[in-house]
């Protein structure tokens, strides 16, 4: 027993001295503020020096060119949209009104008060798991997650007196490398259902009329158990470890039982919110319904201001019930500590932008993915040896293009053909491809939302930088990479559907 303690005591230190050299050289890198400053210029340079380079589009035929920055028309796009690239930047308004509503939760007491109320009737031990597999669930509202369950994982952990940077990684693990699992169907299943079947047609327009929305649901379902584990694993075995004791400004209130003013609050709070969530399924199946599907409803499109008020409400009534809101002036005071604490996110913003919109304009990461095909043509593999590259160089693309059916657009006309014409169906590549584009979300600083978990991890760890991130989310990557693959090669060899009617193997002619 003792030589194996050592032996794995040697490997939790061999594994937290190689963390440690990744955090220490990227934290040589600026602060993130910075670097995007200076990707965007980089992009500027590159874009001048690659000029002219250009792919044809399998599926259009059309020519995709470098779009030179470095010139009298890019200089003129600069100028002219920097302020849409700030107000554009994706996350930027999502996240601040998402706050307004967990800040005052927060800066009222609710959210103290419910993880009271959560230590003495809730298993703690299971929060991890609870924080993950919530992470993984939290597709059902797209991106949503990225802003809500990380800074809310955090308030968790540092109230039970664990590292709130654990908790955060907690929630970002599973809301990005989790992205390809859920127990349902969500939007991202629709989109790509419809990318692969377009792709399809170009060899079997029969076979394209019978692939569902529902063609990896098997799988992804399956996913949700293999993601939460991992996740829960690596946490609280390498993660909290490796973090040790949190020795920060931010503090945690002492888990006390609850006063009788908090369990007043608490069960007010209760009450409205109870009421808002029964509001919101009577707006969501009514006035805010729409007349396609219910994924695609204007409810759905709406779910950031939906998860402003569902927070709004019952904090605003807690502060009232408990004093802390006596007057719209201490409203107003609340909500401006809480935006004054994502003021450094909102700078970052503006650079960050910039970087994004102009990679996109000058068509670098559209020319990169499809030099990336074509080099998995030419390499000649097929079988599990054709899937692992595949796997591989879909992980390297995403680190250059963050949407998920971005790239697929660009991915699916040549990827679905070539395994097709390998034996393997449209819906087994689709799924290879959700488990690649889903592994390496959380290590990219191209994620539209990588900055936001900065800024929330800063609002504990001042010195956090790209580096620390990288480091602490890449266990979290390897583990679920590694698992994955596992799983679909043991799923292709007992040659399990990945759906209904979603088979491995297809009939070659």
């Amino acid at each position: 027993m003792r030589g194996k303690e050592k032996e794995n005591n040697f490997f939790q230190r061999t594994l937290f001295r190689s963390l440690d050299g990744i955090e220490w050289l990227g934290n040589k890198l600026p602060s993130p503020l910075s670097l995007f400053a200076i990707l965007a210029l980089l992009v500027i340079v590159l874009s001048g020096i690659f000029s002219g380079v250009s792919i044809n589009n399998p599926t259009t035929g059309e020519e995709v060119q470098v779009h030179n920055l470095f010139s009298v028309d890019g200089l003129q796009y600069i100028f002219q949209n920097a302020v849409d690239n700030f107000i554009g930047f994706a996350p930027l308004g999502a996240v601040l009104v998402t706050m307004l509503g967990i800040g005052l939760a927060e800066q009222t007491g609710l959210v103290n008060s419910t993880l009271k109320a959560t230590v003495f009737s809730f298993p703690t031990r299971l929060l991890t798991a609870a924080l993950v597999f919530a992470g993984v669930m939290s597709s059902l509202a797209i991106n949503a997650g990225y802003v809500v369950l990380p800074p809310l994982g955090a308030v968790l952990f540092l109230g039970l007196g664990r590292h709130p940077i654990a908790g955060l990684a907690a929630a970002f693990a599973g809301v990005s490398g989790g992205f390809g699992a859920n127990l349902f169907l969500t939007s991202t299943d629709a989109i790509l259902r419809e990318l692969t079947a377009e792709a399809t047609r170009t060899i079997d327009p029969q076979y394209a009329d019978t692939i569902t929305v529902s063609m990896n649901w098997y799988f992804a379902a399956i996913s949700v158990v293999l993601v939460t584990v991992i996740g829960t694993l690596v946490t609280e075995k390498v993660i909290e470890p490796r973090l040790g004791k949190y020795e920060g400004e931010r503090k945690g209130e002492q888990v006390d039982e609850l006063t009788l003013v908090e369990k007043k609050g608490l069960r007010f709070a209760a009450i409205s919110f109870l009421i808002t969530l029964a509001v919101m399924a009577f707006l969501s199946f009514g006035p805010l319904r729409g007349d396609g599907g219910y994924m695609e409803s204007p409810f759905f499109d709406s779910l950031v201001f939906v998860i402003f008020i569902i927070f709004f409400v019952p904090g605003l009534v807690y502060g009232i019930v408990s004093k802390v809101i006596q007057n719209d002036k201490d409203l107003t005071k609340l909500l401006g500590k809480t935006m004054a604490s994502m003021s450094g996110y909102i700078a970052l913003a503006f650079t960050a932008g910039q970087f994004i919109a102009y990679f996109r304009e000058t068509n670098m990461g559209t020319v990169i993915a499809f030099k990336g095909a074509e080099f998995l043509k030419e390499t000649g593999f097929d079988g599990f040896g054709l899937i692992l590259t595949f796997i591989f160089l879909t992980m390297l693309i995403n680190l250059f293009i963050g949407s998920s059916s971005a790239k697929w657009t660009i991915l699916a006309p040549v990827f679905v053909p070539i395994m097709m014409n390998l034996g393997y169906t449209p819906e087994l590549t689709t799924l290879v491809y959700r488990i690649s584009d889903s592994v390496t979300n959380m290590i990219t600083p191209l994620l539209l939302y990588f900055p936001v978990i900065i800024a929330f991890a800063q609002r504990y760890e001042k010195k956090i930088g790209i580096g620390t991130l990288i480091s602490i989310m890449l266990p979290y990557s390897a583990a679920f990479s590694v698992g994955w693959i596992i799983l679909l090669f043991i799923w292709m060899l007992l040659g399990l559907p990945v759906g209904p009617g979603a088979g491995i193997h297809y009939p070659i002619q």
